[in-house]
């Protein structure tokens, strides 16, 4: 059995931080803190692992750099079964792999003993050299404390490397460079690539591949379609900055992200050969980028998140906290206002009531007259003004924009390549972000921006990755290039105004280029059913939208006035009217940590309204820090029975909120089993009720406790959980 110093080193190191989940204490979701990145070197070995006690990729130096492990220290398993290239390019029409070792007799499983067997591939990018150090932030962020409740540090914290591979010597002076980082606290990683041309001309990249793993496949299936396999079975999770398509998921949005077959594997089980346990994160269509002497291109990156569990609730944790880490500003959970118009009477109006309540935006909403594409002088000036009177009573504001699901004209909208028209984009029509239309539109967003101080874009129908056969547009050349260039268009935008401050609600999964806030899933039409309806209906988007997404990612949706029809029976104007209901709609939301776009002319129209609106926001406040914390998941809204959900975080004096709701008609009294673990509490615990009653309570052996609860009907109650 090989042995060396590497090894011993990783087996001391998996002995002190493996985690066993019948521990809280030594658990990365409960308490981060004793998983640090670090990166071990053996030159005798020609080895270099980086690692965090969680998550440990392995690579050989010699022959050449390759992948050789890749094991889940949380579960002890080895999730990596065959041996691949670190990245491919295609390089002026040749496919060139990026290190690598061939001679793998079998790849259900790797054994490290065949490494004394396995080359270098001649025709692959050679490893040159190394370079290591800390992780450094991806791009400026002014960082917006009055609506972040908990620390955020940028970048997170952690190790990086990057490998150097020499192109074969029939390319020339073409360099690669595959940078990863690994993180403190977190079983991720992440990785991209840079291709530098040192050589005297142009070098056409027209395809690359970021990543390509071999993992062990996480179920059987002998026949049958790859669709078939569940990937919530897979021990890791892929995503990616190259994410758009307008569905508001992480999984997706994710057109980078590929599960392929493995053409290699053909001892696999599945008799075409077709499991998807391949793991290739490439973009759809090109880059296509000609990439000029003396200068660069780089890549979108790729993250991997290690998964110890198939339980649903600790993946979402997860994937939560993976977000929370790499993009901390979608923690940033203003209480926002749409107003319906425009108009500056009506505006002030708007942002007084605000300000009076505790409200923290306003957003001149779709319809509103609002226009951020207007360049007038005076225009500008009138909102300037606005904007000022607005931070002046300590409100930001902003405005809403469409850009993508429009015509503009033929000469500038996305030309079909089926069809050679506009038409057929993923909103129908809609304009090419490459277009003189578009740079012009990128043009004045900055100028509305920097001229009037506003603070907030809601950018709707943002570019979800449509492609242009147009070659007449200024900002790419053709269709294979299309897709990376309004990508990079609209990821820079996103970062410049971060780098800024301005928050970002955009209904697409833009988070880890900059935006903070997507939609939460729900469907605008069932807003205009009856109130009651609409109650029910809200918890449930909310229960289902928040296994992937933290509260403050996700906004909801509040019509104050009319909306897509239903009359009377759907409307809460007249607020006083209506206020039982409105006050429902202000618990489920607030209770949740889950901000909505309030839309119409006001937030109270009587003194008894307001009361009842700053009840609620008071109530978000007083414990803001734990409910934009994880939410766990108690029992879904059904109309039946209770329902509710439990806000966690142990690094709180108040652990643990729970919110219950009653929809019946009558108060129900019920036994309600609180799972506690992720609170980080372990023995006794202190409940405090709405009411103001205490209960000690003893946790039992799997960190569970029953506490009685009585709700009103149509009503909702809460208690807080503390350490006894």
């Amino acid at each position: 059995m090989k042995t060396n110093w590497v090894i011993q080193v990783r087996l001391i190191l998996a002995l002190i931080l493996l985690p066993s989940l019948a521990s809280n204490a030594a658990d990365w979701l409960v308490d981060p803190s004793p998983f640090r990145a670090l990166m071990v070197t053996n030159s005798a070995a020609n080895e270099i692992v980086l690692e965090n006690g969680l998550v440990r990729r392995v690579f050989k130096l010699a022959p050449d750099a390759a992948t050789v492990a890749l094991d889940n220290l949380m579960t002890g398993e080895a999730i990596l079964r065959s041996v691949r290239p670190e990245a491919q390019v295609e390089l002026d029409g040749k496919i060139f792999d990026v290190g690598g070792l061939v001679g793998q007799p079998v790849h259900n499983y790797f054994n490290p003993a065949w490494l004394a067997q396995m080359k270098a591939d001649p025709a692959a990018f050679h490893f040159s050299g190394l370079k290591t150090g800390r992780t450094a932030p991806r791009f400026p962020w002014l960082k917006r404390n009055e609506w972040l409740s908990q620390a955020a540090p940028w970048p997170p914290s952690g190790i990086a490397m990057t490998m150097i591979f020499d192109a074969p010597t029939n390319l020339g002076a073409v360099t690669i460079e595959v940078h990863y980082e690994l993180y403190d606290g977190l079983p991720v990683m992440a990785k991209w690539l840079t291709v530098r041309n040192d050589s005297p001309k142009p070098v056409m990249l027209h395809s690359l591949t970021v990543e390509q793993l071999a993992f062990v496949e996480p179920e059987s299936i002998v026949d049958g379609a790859a669709a078939n396999f569940r990937g919530s079975y897979r021990a890791l999770d892929a995503f990616s900055d190259y994410s758009f398509g307008g569905n508001m998921s992480a999984t997706a949005d994710a057109p980078a992200i590929h599960w392929r077959n493995d053409p290699l594997y053909k001892t696999q089980v599945h008799y075409e050969l077709a499991t998807p346990c391949r793991l290739e994160c490439s973009p759809p269509i090109g880059p296509e980028m000609a990439i000029k002497p003396s200068e660069s291109f780089e890549s979108f990156r790729v993250f991997e998140l290690v998964h110890d569990s198939t339980d649903r609730e600790r993946r979402g944790l997860a994937m939560r906290r993976a977000y929370r880490a790499l993009a901390p500003w979608a923690q940033e959970n203003p209480i926002l206002m749409h107003v319906r118009s425009a108009a500056p009477d009506a505006m002030k109006m708007a942002i007084d009531q605000c300000a009076a309540v505790g409200f923290e935006m306003v957003i001149m909403t779709f319809g509103s007259g609002f226009d951020i594409e207007n360049e007038k002088p005076d225009y500008l000036a009138q909102i300037k003004s606005l904007a000022d009177y607005a931070k002046s009573k300590g409100v930001a504001l902003g405005g809403y924009s469409l850009l993508a699901s429009r015509s503009i004209d033929a000469a500038n909208d996305a030309i079909n390549p089926k069809t050679g028209k506009p038409g057929g984009a993923r909103f129908g029509d809609s304009p090419c972000l490459g277009s003189e239309w578009g740079e012009n539109y990128f043009r004045k967003l900055r100028q509305f921006f920097e001229q009037t101080g506003c603070g907030v874009l809601e950018n709707d129908g943002s570019y979800p990755g449509d492609v242009c056969a147009a070659t007449n547009h200024p900002g790419h050349a053709g269709l294979a290039d299309s897709q990376w260039t309004q990508w990079k268009t609209i990821r820079d935008f996103y970062q410049w105004c971060r780098a800024r401050g301005i928050y970002l609600n955009v209904p697409d999964w833009y988070f880890l280029a900059g935006s903070s806030k997507t939609g939460m899933g729900y469907r605008e039409t069932d807003w205009s059913l009856p109130r009651e309806q609409q109650e029910i209906i809200e918890r449930q988007n909310v229960f289902d939208g928040t296994w992937e997404k933290a509260p403050s990612m996700g906004w909801m949706f509040v019509p104050l006035t009319q909306y897509h029809g239903g009359g009377a029976a759907a409307t809460i104007e007249p607020l006083a009217d209506h206020l039982e209901h409105y006050e429902t709609r202000l618990a489920n939301l607030f209770g949740a940590g889950v901000q909505a776009c309030y839309r119409g002319p006001r937030l109270f129209d009587t003194d008894e309204t307001k009361a009842v609106v700053k009840k609620w926001v008071d109530f978000y406040k007083a414990h803001r820090a734990i409910l934009d914390s994880d939410l766990i998941h108690l029992r879904r809204a059904d109309g039946q029975d209770w329902d509710g959900w439990l806000h966690v975080n142990p690094a709180l004096k108040e652990r643990g909120l729970a919110m219950f709701y009653n929809p019946r008609n009558e108060l129900v009294e019920r036994r309600i089993k609180l799972p506690l673990y992720y609170t980080g509490l372990t023995g006794r615990a202190t409940v405090r009720f709405e009411n103001g009653r205490r209960e000690e309570i003893q946790l039992a052996r799997d960190y569970s406790a029953e506490i009685t609860v009585k709700i009103p009907a149509h009503g909702r109650t809460w208690c807080i959980i503390e350490a006894g």
